[in-house]
């Protein structure tokens, strides 16, 4: 008999609640929840599609352990025996920093993935940790870090009240948001022209956002920064700055003034091909409307001067009066921050506390560039071991990451490897041992990282619609005993980890004397946790002691997880609201708007103004129906617009004698690709453009409808050496790259070849 059951999307950022219809152990359908306190309804084709992911007959079952260099299926307590007698000889003998740790951005996605990942990498003692963060948005947490002193402080778009909305570097409609988490994304920008709003685009490709928008400004690739530093010129010199509410809280504007004054439309005007008419209106449309916001993404993150550009689109708001209010941009705040602290000076954000073995690359939040890793892999230097081992969780930087072809063979070199992932892919393929997470419908859910990000406060948790499988173990577990078999506790109870971190954090807090249990037993408290396990009483424990928290019984209308269970569609907890000086913590305890990265990094903005791209240049694509590297695995979501070809324009295609539908070769610094053309005048001339998370062709993988049509990967052209210095961010978007029409003696369609290093696709998604 078919019965319903509530689950919330783990598919993209949007969060979309979803109904489920179930039979017997199966996912059957699954369509909108239109009780959802937040989605409302709203599903997209990947909501759609859950049952085919949930069920991909190509998802491993069971854990796997290398025997005689192949992988075998082999017990739980066999494969962990496996980690521990594989990952602690190495800690031993060369020390911490020789283990790394790589994490993909589907452990945001996840209750286990948020838990257990920052233990695992604290108890190994490693600086060696690599993120999907540099390959997609570490520019917005440096720039967030040096104005808010807070990397995580990242203010969002007031979507549903502003009245003038700038987008630069984003395409919502097909990626549903990022950094900036908002289900119906696209309804939401049809309500804001609907209601007498303003939308204007900012994209080298005329996507289906940009044909949504008022004004579509089809600028240069890699220019964003000095498009945005010229608005703000604008703003000083025609005395449009009005700092608003946030004028008490913020230093530096001379300093910036000064800093900015060589950005006029006239200099930028022909390195972005913007003329400086069209600059000067966007600057003055900005300052006139009652309300307005930036949001700057992944285009204009991936770039030479990524960290600038997410640092101008944040100076853009505040000119204009409009950080920190309703219908600008504002910081939310989510269930499980932790309680507000009084405001005041904090310890601000350092960068390069410590740098990369061989590049010298300075670590970001704690991370260093994933484009760095097969160096630090292959490469012996007198700065220290290399890495002989890796923990990858749910991470494909083979075909995430630049250099993949590199990394692909360093992969191969290491000590050991353990890979947490439910396929077999091409990274985890060189695993020694492979630790399956079970489908999404047999895990709970809630967004501890995606609510600090929402457009809306709203909190919600759906338990897991079906019970594990026989032989699959819940995620939460799996992570808590790879944290105790890498930290030298193989055996322990799992749930030892859960309790020392409740004991930790309780203790933590009633020593706080702004905490609402200030003075109280540990515990006691410890014992009034609920939940049915460890991961669920940690959810209570961070429920009651943030901010909408019953404390503990101080607050009887607070929120538990009692509370939220009788919620099962969530429980919204209002608008944003500004929060100014709460969020900042800088050692001034105010928006530092011209720190000193920032500023000695403008010297090299400038020398940009006189540089033009020699021949065309490359750009990466979203498309609504994929999600990185994994999601090409699922007939139903490949095919259609959804297929790997490079998108060149009319007149480049004819200069080039390139044809619609046949090959064509694509070459870059760091290797060669052929791919069928998709001729299209939906981008600017000089522009081509690839989608990234494709390239399923090498062996050993079992992604079979993958690798049927495995496209070909985009990173492949990049050689890895181009990074935004102050974040380490890999630069992908706008990198010069060499079109030619396939000829029959060159490699078929679908090929590639290293020219050098290759270097592979997009951001990691679960196994990707």
């Amino acid at each position: 008999m078919s019965r319903t059951a509530l689950r919330i999307c783990p598919l993209c950022e949007a969060t979309c609640g979803l109904t489920l219809t179930l039979d017997g152990s199966r996912v059957t359908g699954a369509r909108g929840d239109r009780d959802d306190v937040f989605s409302k309804g709203f599903i997209c084709p990947k909501g759609a599609a859950f049952p085919a992911v949930d069920a991909d007959p190509d998802r491993l079952r069971g854990p796997l352990v290398r025997v005689d260099g192949e992988l075998r299926e082999v017990s739980w307590e066999e494969a962990f025996d496996a980690v521990a007698a594989g990952l602690r000889p190495v800690v031993e003998r060369h020390g911490p920093h020789a283990v790394g740790v790589v994490l993909g951005n589907p452990n945001v996605h996840t209750v286990a993935g948020a838990l257990y990942p920052p233990l695992l990498i604290a108890g190994l003692g490693t600086r060696s940790v690599f993120t999907a963060s540099t390959v997609d948005q570490m520019p917005k947490h440096v720039s967030s870090g040096l104005l808010f002193g807070d990397a995580h402080a990242i203010p969002v778009p007031d979507l549903d009240r502003t009245d003038h909305l700038l987008l630069i570097g984003a395409n919502p409609l097909e990626s549903n948001g990022s950094l900036c988490t908002a289900p119906d994304f696209p309804g939401r920008l049809r309500a804001l022209r609907a209601r007498g709003g303003t939308l204007t685009v900012v994209d080298p490709r005329r996507t289906r956002t940009a044909r949504l928008a008022d004004r579509h400004v089809a600028v240069r690739p890699g220019t964003d920064a000095l498009l945005l530093a010229a608005m703000a010129s604008v703003l000083v010199e025609e005395h449009l700055v009005d700092l608003g509410e946030c004028a008490p809280h913020v230093q530096g504007v001379a300093e910036l003034a000064d800093a900015l004054k060589d950005f006029t439309p006239e200099a930028v005007a022909p390195a972005c091909d913007v003329d400086a008419d069209t600059v000067r209106v966007l600057a003055r449309e900005l300052a006139a409307a009652p309300t307005a916001a930036v949001y700057g993404r992944i285009g204009s993150c991936t770039v030479p001067h990524g960290t600038l550009a997410s640092w101008l689109v944040d100076v853009l708001n505040i000119l204009t009066g409009n950080l920190d209010r309703p219908g600008g941009a504002l910081f939310p705040r989510a269930a499980t921050d932790k309680p507000p602290r009084p405001a005041g000076p904090g310890r601000g954000f350092a960068l390069g506390r410590w740098h990369s073995r061989v590049s010298r690359h300075p670590e970001a939040k704690g991370e260093l560039p994933l484009a760095a890793l097969a160096e630090e892999i292959d490469t012996a230097t007198d700065a220290g071991e290399p890495l002989r081992a890796l923990v990858v969780v749910a991470a494909n930087p083979v075909l995430s990451a630049p250099d993949g072809d590199r990394l692909d063979k360093a992969l191969g070199s290491l000590d050991f490897m353990v890979s947490v992932d439910p396929y077999l892919n091409e990274t985890s393929r060189h695993a020694h041992v492979v630790l399956p997470p079970p489908p999404p419908a047999q895990s709970p859910h809630h967004d501890f990282a995606f609510n600090t990000l929402a457009v809306r406060n709203q909190v919600r948790y759906t338990r897991p619609a079906l019970p594990p499988e026989p032989g699959r173990m819940p995620e939460t577990e799996i992570l808590a005993r790879l944290v105790l078999a890498a930290t030298g506790r193989h055996g322990t109870d799992p749930e030892a980890v859960d309790r020392l971190v409740v004991h930790q954090t309780l203790g933590k807090a009633v020593n706080d004397p702004h905490s609402p249990v200030h003075g109280r037993d540990p515990e006691e408290l410890a014992g009034l946790l609920t939940g049915r396990d460890g991961p669920e009483r940690r959810l209570d424990m961070m429920l009651r002691l943030g901010p909408y928290g019953d404390g503990f019984g101080a607050d009887p209308d607070g929120l538990t997880l009692d509370r939220l269970l009788a919620h099962p569609h969530g429980i919204d907890l209002g608008p944003l609201s500004p929060r100014l000086p709460q969020p900042l913590k800088t050692r001034s305890g105010r928006v530092e708007l011209l720190p000193e990265p920032i500023a000695a990094d403008l010297p090299r903005l400038r020398a940009a103004l006189g540089e033009r791209p020699d021949g065309l240049v490359l750009v990466g694509r979203r498309h609504l129906r994929s999600n990185n590297s994994w999601m090409h695995n699922v007939p139903a979501l490949t095919g259609g617009t959804n297929r790997c070809t490079l998108q060149i324009h009319p007149d480049d295609a004819e200069r080039l004698g390139v044809r619609d539908g046949q090959p064509v070769r694509v070459r870059g610094a760091g290797g060669e690709v052929t791919a069928p053309a998709e001729v299209t005048d939906a981008l600017r001339r000089g522009v081509v453009s690839l989608p990234h998370g494709w390239g399923h062709d090498r062996p050993g993988t079992r992604l079979r409808h993958a690798a049927a049509d495995p496209g070909v990967n985009v990173n492949q052209l990049l050689d890895g050496s181009l990074l935004d210095p102050l974040s380490g961010n890999a630069v992908l978007n706008g990198v010069p790259v060499e079109i030619a029409p396939e000829t029959a003696s060159g490699p078929g369609t679908g090929a590639a070849s290293g020219a050098g290093h290759g270097a592979p696709a997009g951001l990691p998604g679960p196994g990707g």
